[in-house]
């Protein structure tokens, strides 16, 4: 790469973008984009010429997508922050990390946090890759009069183009292009306002009205990052300083690809399951339809027409009544079929981590064993899991960065008092950024809920303690239930 400083002109981002589609287009990603979320969300046979054959949707996909990033994203997530290992500890620098923490944790509960990493985790599983762009938003409010704090969205991962597209790594890219397509005349608007000029060239470029727009983000010399807005030839916004060190951006892989910032999706290498399943279906419904009904077989020689209406009556010229009709047997279909297909099912769920025991389908002979059995299960999701979370301590380096960099002197309580702290210092020392995981169930609560069922059925728990550990919502009045049955026997078992 080379030394030079990123000098961006309408021309050269231009380019660049071109660039960039023409390497998506070489690994076919608008496609496969389309493709998985058309599968994901039901729309199986688009396209498919079926010729008269059924077509039914067993959309296991779905599930298992849910399933899975449901499981990876049940735990409670805590920001902890603290300055980085051989760093000096003294009281300043505790207190510090306490205003630190108590900002980061706003902004989680500002952004939804919990929300982000579903929906960045379901993005990357069906997509290949989820993406948050960061910005700084001076119309919300914190409270006591503070104004200002760090947004969050999700962006596709079809607009967003990397300056190195061998390498996944967001901070080591030479510049980033974001793509968005908008209205021409907020476009001008705010060319307008940052006094560009030849805004007036901005028109709509297709059918819907929209222009594409391009923020060009890099990192300029002294470490700062920069960007650069253009539509087409015409400048938006010329180059600033967004005031912070990272890039605004938090990507998340699904299954990492080699030379390439492309994850693979989840839902990809499924996708042959799903077609074969569905196919099968298909035939043997139609096997069903055309052949499983009985069928009557007569002698047209001396009965002009059947009439299968309820107690007809049938009119023969003549002869022995036994050889007039008879009723052709209906073809049997193969129980292997079906059998073949759970055992498809079972096998993609099983691959996925989605088997019995992590559903709360098994019967269980003791908690502890039940408990194993889905831990065990939830062993293949793991590595993502630590992936995910490693993108949401990226997320919060970001908003370090811009807490730091907007935050200015704010007043702070001290534990005592309130007293005035200049966020900028933050940046005097390195900080250690981590994702803490709060108490929370492994799986989700409709698993919980099932395996409560079946040690309840089986006996090996009371009603009392059914009823003490199910979920809010399920049972009106369970505390009035409760009551009533006067707390069960807390030590039987029937």
């Amino acid at each position: 790469m080379s030394d030079a400083p990123f000098r961006p002109t309408p021309e050269r981002v231009l380019r660049l973008w071109k660039k960039g589609r023409e390497y998506n287009d070489s690994v076919n990603l608008t496609e496969t984009v389309s493709t998985n979320e058309s599968f994901f969300i039901g729309r199986q046979w688009e396209g498919v010429k079926a010729n008269g054959l059924p077509m039914p949707v067993f959309n296991i996909l779905k599930r298992d997508v849910l399933f899975v990033v449901s499981s990876i994203t049940s735990d409670a997530l805590a920001v902890m922050a603290s300055p980085i290992a051989g760093a000096a500890e003294n009281e300043e620098t505790r207190f510090e990390a306490k205003v630190l923490n108590n900002e980061l944790n706003a902004l989680a509960e500002v952004n939804e946090l919990s929300n982000l990493a579903r929906s960045l985790a379901r993005d990357a599983a069906v997509r290949g890759d989820g993406c948050l762009y960061s910005w700084w938003d001076p119309t919300i409010s914190l409270g006591d009069g503070r104004m200002g704090a760090v947004r969050s969205e999700l962006i596709e991962n079809t607009r967003v183009f990397f300056g190195n597209p061998n390498d996944g790594e967001v901070e080591t890219q030479p510049y980033i292009i974001i793509e968005s397509r908008e209205s021409p005349e907020r476009v001008r608007e705010r060319a307008a306002r940052y006094g560009a000029e030849r805004a007036e060239e901005i028109a709509p470029e297709r059918s819907d009205d929209k222009c594409t727009v391009l923020l060009t983000l890099w990192r300029a010399a002294d470490g700062s990052i920069h960007g650069f807005e253009s539509c087409g030839e015409a400048v938006i916004r010329p180059e600033f300083d967004l005031g912070i060190r990272r890039y605004p951006i938090t990507w998340l892989q699904w299954d990492k690809v080699t030379d390439s910032y492309h994850g693979e999706a989840m839902i990809s290498g499924l996708i042959p399951n799903q077609i074969f399943i569905n196919k099968a279906w298909a035939m043997s419904a139609l096997s069903l339809m055309t052949t499983a009904y009985p069928k009557v077989i007569y002698d047209k020689t001396r009965i002009q027409k059947w009439d299968n209406r309820v107690g007809a009556a049938i009119g023969v010229q003549g002869g022995d009544m036994n050889s007039v009709a008879r009723i052709m047997d209906p073809a049997q279909v193969s129980p292997q079929i079906a059998q073949f297909l759970e055992m498809a099912i079972e096998q993609t769920n099983r691959s996925l981590g989605a088997s019995a025991a992590a559903l709360g389908d098994v019967r269980p002979e003791n908690t502890s064993a039940i408990i194993a059995l889905q831990r065990a299960a939830a062993t293949p999701n793991e590595l993502t899991k630590q992936n995910l979370r490693r993108a949401v301590e990226s997320l919060m380096r970001v908003y370090l960065e811009f807490i730091a960099g907007y935050y200015g002197v704010r007043r702070v309580w001290d534990g005592e008092n309130e007293r005035e702290f200049d966020f900028g210092e933050l940046r005097a020392r390195p900080w250690s950024v981590k994702i803490e995981v709060g108490a929370s169930t492994y799986f989700s609560e409709i698993a919980g809920l099932q395996t409560l069922d079946k040690l309840l059925a089986d006996g090996h728990i009371t009603l009392a303690q059914y009823l003490r550990r199910i979920p809010e919502g399920y049972i009106p009045d369970k505390g009035g239930l409760m009551n009533e049955i006067g707390g069960g026997d807390e030590h039987g078992g029937n």
